[in-house]
């Protein structure tokens, strides 16, 4: 058996996570594909949330899920929210439909009853891992005669097992990876219906995607596996399948599949880390497709346009935060002038700790923030690269920091110190301007002996309690004179 591609008129994909925690990066980027397909090919996208896993259920999650898709600008055609043609989109409210297939399966003989008990499945499985066998149901309820099933079924309580083929093979054309070929003797008969009459991913999947007129089934590498089941229950029920189109799986730097440590983190986390949306959405999307050989910027209008499933490579894709940062940097660098200083003062006041007092001083932040803008990776850096900007001592820092990068010690630092002081004191309160700053302390090159460059960290560690961060020279100058003085005068004194 082979599984055709469908050719409708029209491109329908969907996103359906299940609502058992809040979406992480893997998860919504199958999202992000199967809503380009759509919005590429003048399709519909739809949102239907599968719950039928009730014991594993997060209410939250359900906002969760629609946050996330809101905050990176996925929207939907189609859904619980706003309902449709194809509706209800929540499968909990579809469980006549999955028990009315279950019950054609077992009429047209392709499901039966079975009434193992969980304790003897357990056994079955633990006798299995000790012989080194593959685990898979052992078809003990497979061949109970119909009427027999029919009359325990009034007592006892059953599901609805799938009768998979035994012989042959099931062939699943995969438009990302041709054709990939599943023994049936290796197959086992799966549970399609539980006993408290909700269906399981393999027969709701099905009824779904059909009823909902899915062209396209957009999902995670994970469930090749499970492509002979649907594909099997698709021809018993007599439905025409949908296209499949496995994504590559994600990789974390040590080439392991993405786990938290590695940052598969839920979404809203990268949220509040002050990541903007366009730039994990162009980061996203870049793990398995890409516009071209060379581009790595792709804007929301590109991906929209240009997006196709023929350019999905299936090989693992490497989850890069080194790549996000960058990314990331580089659609700050591209916020309008008029937006950013907003943006610093939400941020600012978000992540500066809460000693510093309320409200932030506006004009110090409106003079800080184009010193931001080159040197953040993400908008929650902005509270720790200000922070040196209030209060009248720099953060508390360890006195070898003043001399640990200049090649020097204790007095070489000494030096530093003391030849700045000099230099800035000799600055007058209505001179003091960057320009003037920098003047005075390149000028100590000469009395130094001594190149900017081997000798700056210790000042920059007096003035922001770090050895490297925003421009000095127009942070002195912004700081003012008198608490520039007094800090260099305090980091002499700490040496």
């Amino acid at each position: 058996m082979k599984s055709p591609i469908v050719n409708l008129s029209e491109v329908r994909t969907r996103y359906a996570p299940s609502p058992t925690g809040d979406p992480h990066v893997g998860n919504i980027r199958t999202a992000i594909f199967a809503w380009a397909m759509a919005r590429a090919n003048n399709g519909k996208f739809l949102l239907r949330l599968e719950d039928t896993d009730q014991a594993r259920l997060v209410p939250s999650s359900v906002d969760a899920i629609y946050e996330s898709l809101r905050w990176l600008g996925i929207d939907w055609d189609e859904g619980p929210d706003i309902g449709g043609p194809h509706g209800p989109y929540v499968q909990s409210q579809r469980l006549e439909m999955y028990q009315a297939a279950a019950s054609n399966l077992m009429a047209k003989g392709a499901a039966y009853r079975c009434f193992c008990t969980a304790e003897r499945l357990d056994a079955m499985r633990a006798a299995q891992a000790a012989a080194k066998q593959a685990p898979g149901y052992d078809g003990r309820c497979r061949a109970i005669p119909a009427a027999e099933s029919a009359a325990r079924a009034r007592s006892e309580p059953f599901t609805v097992r799938f009768r998979m083929k035994t012989a042959g093979q099931t062939v699943l054309h995969d438009i990302i990876r041709g054709d990939v070929a599943f023994e049936n003797a290796l197959q086992d008969d799966f549970v399609a219906l539980k006993s408290d009459g909700f269906p399981t991913y393999h027969l709701a999947l099905i009824i779904d995607d059909t009823d909902m007129r899915i062209s396209h089934a957009i999902r995670g590498e994970e469930w090749i596996s499970s492509a002979p089941k649907h594909l099997q229950v698709y021809e018993a029920l007599g439905l025409q399948p949908t296209a499949f189109a496995h994504l590559p799986l994600i990789v974390g730097p040590d080439r392991k599949k993405l786990s938290k440590r590695s940052g598969d983190t839920a979404l809203l986390d990268y949220a509040r880390g002050g990541y903007l949306p366009d730039a994990m959405l162009n980061f996203l999307v870049l793990l398995g497709w890409s516009l071209d050989d060379k581009t790595t910027i792709i804007s929301r209008e590109q991906l929209l346009q240009h997006f196709s499933l023929e350019r999905v490579v299936p090989n693992p894709a490497l989850f890069d935060l080194e790549k996000l940062h960058y990314l990331n940097g580089q659609y700050i660098r591209d916020i309008p002038e008029a937006d950013w200083l907003d943006l610093v003062a939400t941020w600012a006041d978000r992540t500066l700790p809460p000693t510093v007092a309320r409200p932030l001083d506006r004009a110090l932040l409106a003079r800080a923030a184009p010193l931001l803008k080159e040197r953040i990776p993400t908008l929650a850096a902005i509270g720790p690269a200000l922070q040196f900007f209030f209060g009248d001592s720099a953060p508390a820092y360890p006195r070898e920091l003043l001399w640990e990068k200049t090649g020097g010690g204790p007095e070489t630092a000494k030096a530093v110190l003391a030849e700045a002081i000099a230099a800035l004191d000799g600055i007058g309160a209505a001179s003091w301007h960057a320009d003037e700053v920098q003047t005075a302390i390149r000028g100590l090159e000469g009395p130094l002996g001594s190149k900017l460059r081997k000798f700056v960290s210790a000042l920059y560690v007096a003035i922001e309690g770090s050895p490297t961060g925003l421009p000095l020279f127009d942070s002195i100058a912004i700081l003012g004179r008198e608490r520039t003085l007094a800090r260099l005068q305090a980091a002499l004194a700490l040496v």
